[in-house]
């Protein structure tokens, strides 16, 4: 599973909404939807820096097998 899909799955899992991406980790509103749908197919290494931050999460949080 892609990056961007793992952290929207891990938003929904944990009732967190997008907006709050937007919010703590400075994205905009559609940068946080086509990151968490998996439109957008990479992800800046600053901004998943700030996500993992926002969320309060370990940076290998989401890279997968």
């Amino acid at each position: 599973m892609e990056i961007g899909k793992r952290i929207g799955q891990y938003l929904q899992e944990h009732g967190i909404k997008q907006k709050f991406l937007v919010d703590n980790a400075g994205l905009t509103a559609s940068a946080a939807s086509d990151i968490c749908t998996g439109t957008r197919k990479s992800i800046d290494v600053v901004e998943y820096y700030k996500i993992c931050k926002a969320l309060n999460v370990p940076l290998d949080t989401f890279v997968g097998e």
